[in-house]
Order: structure tokens, then sequence, then C-alpha cells
């Protein structure tokens, strides 16, 4: 059985920034915690999916779509990934 691992909130956000950076060519300046997925980093829904597997992977915890319905920036993704791992 996989374990979920420990992040700190730094941690989780530079995760978070390597697997924009990787999955969606996107360059590390871009990432910011106010950056607009949709209007500033040009994500669709699509491209959500895929960052929640890869994120789920990292964590090694199951994330629920319905956490992400109302993340809008960076900084919403980094909240939910954070309330997913504290249960």
């Amino acid at each position: 059985m996989n374990t979920a691992r420990a992040f700190s909130k730094d941690e989780l956000y530079e995760e978070i920034r390597r697997e924009l950076t990787t999955l969606f060519d996107l360059r590390p300046e871009q990432i910011t915690l106010n950056a607009r997925l949709k209007e500033d980093l040009d994500l669709d829904s699509i491209d959500a999916v895929d960052l929640i597997v890869r994120l789920q992977d990292l964590t090694k915890t199951r994330i629920k779509p319905e956490q992400f319905k109302a993340v809008r920036t960076v900084a919403d993704v980094l909240d939910a990934v954070e309330r997913t791992l504290r249960g």
C-alpha cells in the first residue's frame, strides 16, 4: 500500500510548478501563486485532469475531481492538494 508523503507548503508549490512546466511546456516564471490556470497559463479541463493524475502519483493520495471544480489559480491548486493531504 502506498502511503502519502508529507510535504511542506513550499515543497508542494515547487512540485506543482515542476509538474506544470514539465506537462505543459510552461516557463517557471509564468507559474506564480496568482497565475490563473485558464487565462494566464492557457490550461483547459483536459489539462487539469492530467495535472490531477500527476499530483495523485506524486502525493500517493486520491484527489477528488470535485475538489478541483473551484480551482482557478495555482494557489487554489496548492490549497486543494494541501486539503487532500490533511484528509
